[in-house]
Parts: C-alpha cells; sequence; structure tokens
C-alpha cells in the first residue's frame, strides 16, 4: 500500500476535527481515526487536541506500544503533502501575568515570597527550642 497512498494537503487534513471526523497527522502519514475515538484510552479529548497540526510529537511523547502502533495501519489513509504543513503549528498561549486582585507591586510580592518561609522556619526553631525536654 506504500506506493499507492493518497497525498494529503495539509489544509483539507485541518478540515477534519471533530469527534464525528478525525483525522491525524503522525510521521508522514494521515491517519483517520473517527472509528477509534470511542477506543482510545486517553478519550477523545486526546486525539482532538492532536488534529490541526503534526501530532507525531504528541504520540511519541505518550509511548504508544508496539500494539498501538500496529493497529495504527488500520486507520491510515494517505501521507501528507509536507510542503503544505506550516511551520509553527503549535498553540502557545500568551504570559499570563500572575493574579494579583489588590495591585501589591512586585517588590512587596517578592519580599513577601522571601519573607513568610523564612518566619514560618523561624517559628518552627523557636517551637522546638522551647519545648525540647532538658
Amino acid at each position: 500500500m506504500e506506493g499507492d497512498q493518497k497525498l494529503h494537503h495539509f489544509d483539507d487534513v485541518s478540515k477534519h476535527s471533530a469527534t464525528k471526523d478525525c483525522w491525524l497527522i503522525i510521521h508522514g502519514k494521515v491517519y483517520d481515526v473517527t472509528p477509534f475515538m470511542d477506543e482510545h484510552p486517553g478519550g477523545d479529548e486526546v486525539l482532538l487536541a492532536a488534529t490541526k497540526k503534526d501530532a507525531t510529537n504528541d504520540f511519541e511523547d505518550v509511548g504508544h506500544s508496539n500494539q498501538a502502533r500496529e493497529l495504527m495501519d488500520k486507520y491510515c489513509i494517505g501521507k501528507i503533502d509536507a510542503s503544505t504543513i506550516p511551520v509553527n503549528r503549535v498553540f502557545i498561549p500568551p504570559e499570563q501575568t500572575p493574579y494579583n486582585p489588590d495591585k501589591t507591586s512586585d517588590f512587596t510580592i517578592k519580599i513577601l515570597q522571601f519573607l513568610v518561609p523564612v518566619m514560618i522556619l523561624g517559628v518552627a526553631f523557636a517551637v522546638r527550642y522551647y519545648t525540647r525536654a532538658e
């Protein structure tokens, strides 16, 4: 089947990103995992999160078994045209500032982050010192 696999364009594959129609790109191949959505041990959310990008890293990071890798052949529907994959398909959320409802200055927060643990240790040593049996 290797020689006669259909070549898919990234934009076409990206359109298949729903529970009832889910395609993934893994190691340069396109997989229609729609029939596997209910059976996937990690749930359908894991598969849906891997759509609209090259999911190879997601797949490898989990450490799938040889049995899982063999099962993939059943869902392979072709290859991806690598030249159509955008360079950056990983969503990186913008850096969020920490929650600070009373608008305390950064300097004050840093001082408190240092002093509170030091004070707790001081109290612990004082309790240990004064409650120690003679």
